[in-house]
């Protein structure tokens, strides 16, 4: 499919199958390669279930463990400019690297409400790897350690990304036509 219809938008593929493939095979090489110890993976839901479940195969470091947090800050094609916390963390994390995983950067306003969750349970320290960042939007200082790929300010879908919780089923990544 060249285009896909969600809800009432038109989308056209972006980044197919084999680029995000070796986007991720990028984020997990510099990952294996940072001699970090124990991470603590963290993927944010919902977006990043797909990234997360690829990525974490390919990573080869010992005693490796993944968890998940839920938060929503989106309304249709635009951020509602807060973050709500839907499911929180469920496990102690205090001394651990933790990785945070996101499918998408855009504003920071989402990894902002992270981090400040993360930093109060006292972990070792915080990596963030995101598969899609967008530095025109990006309005928050918090360093991003692994960005698969800079993306314009186009509205994307697919892979785990969504229009109204539709098209995140998507083997490729789609933006919005213009």
């Amino acid at each position: 499919m060249k285009t896909v219809r969600l809800h009432d938008k038109e989308f056209e593929i972006f980044i197919d199958e084999n680029e995000i493939n070796n986007i991720i095979s990028q984020i997990a090489n510099q990952i294996n390669d940072s001699k970090i110890e124990k991470p603590l993976f963290l993927a944010i839901l919902n977006g990043s279930f797909l990234f997360a479940a690829d990525l974490i195969r390919k990573i080869n470091v010992p005693d490796t463990e993944i968890s998940f947090l839920k938060l929503s800050s989106y309304v249709g094609t635009s951020s509602k400019g807060s973050v709500d916390e839907l499911i929180g963390l469920s496990k102690n994390i205090e001394g651990r690297n933790v990785i945070v995983l996101e499918d998408i950067i855009d504003t920071g306003i989402t990894l902002e409400k992270i981090m400040r969750l993360i930093k109060k349970e006292k972990v070792r320290s915080i990596r963030v790897a995101t598969l899609l960042f967008k530095p025109n939007s990006y309005q928050k200082n918090f360093n991003i350690d692994y960005i698969g790929k800079s993306i314009e300010n186009d509205f994307v879908v697919g892979y785990g990304l969504d229009y109204n919780e539709k098209g995140r089923n998507l083997k490729k990544i789609y933006k919005l036509k213009n």
